[in-house]
C-alpha cells in the first residue's frame, strides 16, 4: 500500500506537464513580471521534503525495503544549502547536473523571508536575461556569422534604442562575436540579430533547446515561456536579453548541459533507477563546440573574470555565461550563472540565480562558482564514498 502511495506521487508529478504552453500568454516584464505572483509548489510534489537517509548515505524516497534512492549527492545539498543561508539570500536557487548521465546531483533553494517557499529550482519566473545569448548565439552560429566576425557599437549596457543598431560615427567600442558574448555586449547581439535573424530562426534555436516546452521530471517543472516578436527591433531586443524570456534553473541547467554534451540534450534525472531517456541531438557539434569557446571568453575575459579569479577559488577548465535584469517595481535584481566544467571534458553543468533586494551579499556568478568548485571536490571522491556526509570541502568558510 505504501508503495502504491509513492507511485501515485510520481504518476502525479508526471502528469504535470499535461498543460498546452502555447496556451499560456507570456507575461509582460515591465507590466506583470511574473516573479511578484511567486507562489511555492505542492507539498505532495516537493519530492526533497520526503527525503530520508539510507544506510548508504544516499536520499530516498519512499518506505524500505521498496524505497528509491535519488540522484541527489547529499554533502553537495548540505554545502549549497548552507551558502543561501548563511549569506541570507533573499530567493535563491541552485542546481547542479552531470552533463553526461542527466543525474541531477543538486537542487538547493532559499527564501530569508519566506521559508515555506518551495520550489524555486523549479519555477521559471526569472527573466532569463542575457542567458539567453546562448540561443540567439546558437542561431547566429547557424547562419553566415564565425566567432571571429566584429561589430562596431556603443552604449546598451541597461537599454537598447533603435538609434543604436544603426552604424554610428560613435561606434568607438569594436568586438567580436566571442568577445561580445564574454563581456555580454548587448548592441552586437542585438544588431547581429536584426542583421541575420528572423523571428522563425530564433523561435526554431528556442524551441530547440526546449523554451515553451515541457521538460518532464519528478518534480513539476514549469515551462520557460519565450515571447519571440515578429517586429525587427523588438526581436532585437529579444536577442540581446532583454526580452520576455523566462527560465526555471533547472532548465538553466539543461542549457549547459546540452553545450558540454556537444549538442545533445539528455533529459534530467533524479531517480537513480529511473529509465535513461535517448539523447536528442539540439545543435550540431560544431555550434557546440563554438558555444563552448564563447562560454570560455565569459571566464578568462568576460564578466566572470574576477569572481572565477579569486585566490584559492579556481575551478579548473570553467566555462559560462552570466545574465542580469531588474525589475523596478517592486524591485528585484535578478543574477544568472550557468555553466559546466572542465571544458574538455565535463564532469558538472549548473544554473544558478539570486533574486536581490537593493542591497545584497552575493549574486548569480559567485554561487555559480561555488556550485562548480564543490561539485568538483565532490566528484574527485571515490564512488564509494560520494553519497556519504562528510567534512570534506565545507562551504562554512566560503566568501563573496
Amino acid at each position: 500500500m505504501r508503495l502504491g502511495v509513492l507511485s501515485l506521487l510520481l504518476l502525479g508529478a508526471s502528469l504535470a506537464f499535461a498543460e498546452d504552453p502555447e496556451e499560456r500568454p507570456v507575461p509582460s516584464r515591465l507590466k506583470e513580471p511574473p516573479f511578484s505572483k511567486l507562489k511555492p509548489i505542492a507539498v505532495d510534489a516537493d519530492l526533497l521534503l520526503k527525503t530520508h537517509q539510507g544506510p548508504d548515505g544516499r536520499l530516498r524516497v519512499g518506505v524500505a525495503p521498496m524505497d528509491q534512492a535519488l540522484t541527489i549527492d547529499a554533502k553537495l545539498q548540505q554545502q549549497l544549502t548552507e551558502i543561501l543561508e548563511k549569506y541570507e539570500t533573499p530567493y535563491a536557487a541552485v542546481v547542479a547536473i552531470e552533463p553526461s548521465t542527466g543525474r541531477v546531483l543538486a537542487m538547493a533553494e532559499h527564501a530569508e523571508g519566506q521559508p515555506d517557499l518551495r520550489g524555486l529550482c523549479v519555477k521559471a519566473v526569472y527573466p532569463a536575461a542575457s542567458v539567453f545569448k546562448i540561443v540567439t548565439a546558437s542561431a547566429l552560429l547557424k547562419t553566415a556569422i564565425s566567432l571571429e566576425d566584429v561589430t562596431c557599437f556603443h552604449g546598451g549596457k541597461r537599454k537598447l534604442t533603435p538609434e543604436l543598431l544603426a552604424d554610428d560615427d560613435r561606434d568607438n567600442r569594436c568586438a567580436t562575436l566571442a568577445d561580445a558574448f564574454g563581456v555580454s555586449a548587448n548592441v552586437v547581439f542585438a544588431k547581429q540579430t536584426a542583421r541575420f535573424l528572423d523571428s522563425q530562426q530564433l523561435t526554431a534555436a528556442a524551441k530547440a533547446l526546449f523554451f515553451n516546452s515541457p521538460i518532464p521530471f519528478p518534480i513539476p517543472v514549469e515551462v520557460s515561456l519565450a515571447s519571440i516578436p515578429e517586429d525587427s527591433f523588438e526581436l532585437a531586443v529579444a536577442g540581446a536579453g532583454f526580452g520576455d524570456v523566462y527560465l526555471s534553473p533547472l532548465h538553466g541547467a539543461m542549457l549547459a548541459a546540452t553545450v558540454a554534451n556537444r549538442g545533445e540534450w539528455r533529459a534530467p534525472k533524479l531517480f537513480e533507477n529511473a529509465t535513461s531517456v535517448p539523447a536528442v541531438r539540439v545543435m550540431t557539434t560544431e555550434v557546440a563546440d563554438q558555444l563552448t569557446d564563447m562560454m570560455e571568453h565569459t571566464i578568462t575575459m568576460g564578466t566572470g573574470r574576477r569572481i572565477f579569479r579569486e585566490r584559492g577559488m579556481h575551478v579548473e577548465g570553467a566555462v559560462g555565461k552570466t545574465g542580469s535584469l531588474a525589475d523596478k517595481t517592486p524591485f528585484h535584481d535578478y543574477s544568472w550563472f550557468v555553466g559546466f566544467a572542465p571544458r574538455d571534458a565535463p564532469r558538472i553543468a549548473v544554473a544558478a540565480v539570486i533574486v536581490n533586494d537593493p542591497s545584497w551579499r552575493i549574486r548569480g556568478t559567485w554561487l555559480g562558482r561555488e556550485a562548480l568548485r564543490l561539485g568538483m571536490q565532490r566528484l574527485k571522491v571515490p564512488a564509494a564514498q560520494s553519497a556519504m556526509p562528510s567534512d570534506a570541502g565545507s562551504a562554512s568558510d566560503a566568501g563573496p
